[in-house]
């Protein structure tokens, strides 16, 4: 029976937390969408349900989220976490306030914390304000996303305007107190009618003791950078033993691609630094096809002779004039829409091809992607980089390795490192 039991916003945010939850011996399995109540769980440690509600209408994604944590509960999860993206991907009518709202009245909870601090990737948070590296948020590229645009740094402002519960603060002068300062600091905020409490955290240290202080929470919000205490508290209990196989795979041979849709500055960077390296490189234009249909047409035609053993790669991805330019044409909704639907279709076709390793750049292309290939479960594998494994895929296609990588995550080098893994783990 799993103890953890997880709602993701997205796809990748989903393979994000639960490769944080492998890293720390907790064996994971991400489910596609939520299953039927009849589907019997997969045999792991924490379930965790990646859904695709970031930009949903609101009233759907709350919708989503309580069938899933119906499901979880019906599991006997003894905790439940909702995760969404380290840079609180959101506008202010944005759906992680008024979700968490709806999960804490279901759980019969009436507190909850919310830190999506990850400073293995750069995120940080101090007296409330979240950072991306050195720029505060809304310097940091996140302003121009086309589709959830932050603005304000002030995460306990941000989190206000989404929820009708009081939202409070736990400064970084409590959280490097340690484990027994923040829970008294949560004691006091849910005392005085605080419905949530922004938690600062700049080292991975305050991430072990913010999990180690929410041990007795029905529910925990953030980032999957706050998960990793989670693990220590069940092993406390007795109920966690040592894993030491909790990132194992199978080995799958085939040929390698990636597939990119997201726009954000990392995941540019990947695909300049990959047609550096000399990897074959398609970046394509939607408003050069008359469809998405034609425009996946285009992609496998132009792969099919290059496929191998060396990676393609196939990208959407564009900067941010080129994507306002885009939707200006198209508008958001069509543009965005048009680019995921040219995309799934194109990750069909190159498994169709023989393509058994792929790397999906971006959330909602991911999401696509996995829907299109009608992939049900992902057994979590090593990290490439922080927040970003290798997968086992099962569902109704061939057996597949999958990294499905947050745009914001991973280094330069980061499609490089991740077959340079797979093959370094081959068999002698």
């Amino acid at each position: 029976m799993a103890l953890l039991g997880a709602i993701a916003d997205d796809f990748t945010g989903a393979t994000d937390l639960a490769s944080m939850l492998v890293a720390h011996g907790m064996r994971s399995v991400q489910l596609i969408g939520t299953p039927p109540a009849a589907f019997p769980p997969p045999e792991a440690d924490a379930l965790v349900i990646a859904l695709k509600t970031r930009t949903a209408p609101l009233e759907e994604a709350v919708a989503e989220s309580l069938r899933a944590l119906a499901y979880l509960k019906a599991q006997g999860v003894r905790q439940v976490f909702f995760k969404y993206c380290s840079t609180f991907d959101s506008t202010d009518r944005g759906n992680i306030g008024p979700v968490a709202d709806a999960l804490l009245a279901a759980l019969g909870a009436s507190f909850a914390l919310a830190c999506p601090a990850f400073p293995a990737n750069r995120r940080t948070l101090y007296l409330g304000h979240l950072f991306v590296g050195e720029a505060l948020l809304n310097e940091s590229g996140m302003e121009n996303h086309p589709l959830t645009p932050m603005r304000d740094p002030n995460l306990v402002r941000v989190l206000s305007r989404q929820t009708t519960g009081r939202v409070g603060l736990v400064p970084y002068g409590v959280v490097r107190e340690g484990a027994a300062s923040i829970r008294a600091a949560f004691a006091r905020l849910a005392a005085e009618g605080y419905r949530y409490a922004i938690v600062d955290a700049i080292e991975e240290a305050h991430l072990m003791a913010i999990g180690e202080a929410a041990a007795d929470h029905p529910l925990i919000t953030g980032g999957s950078g706050v998960a990793m205490g989670l693990p220590a508290n069940f092993r406390r209990q007795g109920l966690l033993p040592p894993r030491l196989d909790a990132e194992a795979l199978p080995a799958i041979e085939g040929a390698n691609a990636v597939i990119a849709g997201s726009c954000s500055r990392a995941t540019l960077g990947q695909i300049a630094e990959a047609e550096r390296e000399g990897l074959p490189v398609l970046r394509l234009d939607p408003l050069h096809f008359p469809s998405a249909e034609a425009m996946a047409e285009a992609a496998l035609a132009w792969a099919r002779p290059l496929l191998g053993a060396r990676p393609v790669v196939i990208a959407a991805s564009a900067p941010p004039d080129q994507v306002r330019a885009v939707q200006a044409r198209l508008g958001t909704e069509a543009a965005s829409a048009l680019i995921e639907e040219a995309l799934a279709r194109t990750a069909e076709g190159l498994v169709a091809q023989g393509a058994r390793r792929l790397v999906v750049a971006g959330g909602e292309t991911s999401g696509a992607v996995v829907a299109r290939l009608g992939v049900q479960a992902l057994r979590i594998g090593p990290a490439i980089d922080p927040g970003v494994p290798w997968t086992a895929a099962s569902g109704r296609g061939p057996e597949l390795l999958l990294a499905l990588k947050s745009g914001n995550f991973g280094a330069p080098d980061f499609f490089r490192k991740a077959f340079a893994l797979l093959d370094a783990q081959r068999p002698a």
